[in-house]
């Protein structure tokens, strides 16, 4: 059993027993997603529209921390104009505890 969520923005393919990195959850400890927009089961595949309704997925907030630095370095040939900048895009570990389906 399977399912597809979206949290930030984006959307994740996810097992029970997974650990995915998520965009940043301001929660600490259980996590519930309800935007679910696809959950495979015995029976078959259930898609939403947009969502799939009475259908969950918990999880715990293992960790949160930051992304290592990118350098985003801008520039105009022959101007003189460049620009240097530093990135760290924080992010959420999450383990998949349970699909409720």
């Amino acid at each position: 059993m399977y399912a597809i969520i979206e949290t930030g923005g984006k959307q994740y393919q996810v097992k029970e027993g997974d650990i995915v990195f998520v965009e940043k959850l301001e929660a600490d400890g259980e996590v519930n997603f309800d935007k679910v927009v696809l959950v495979s089961k015995e029976e078959g595949v259930v898609v939403g529209s947009p969502y799939v309704e009475n259908v969950s997925v918990k999880a715990t907030v293992l960790k949160t921390g930051r992304a290592r630095k990118i350098t985003v370095f801008t520039y105009k040939p022959k101007k003189n104009v460049k620009r240097k900048q530093g990135h760290r895009q924080p992010y959420s570990q999450v383990r998949i505890d349970s699909i409720i389906a």
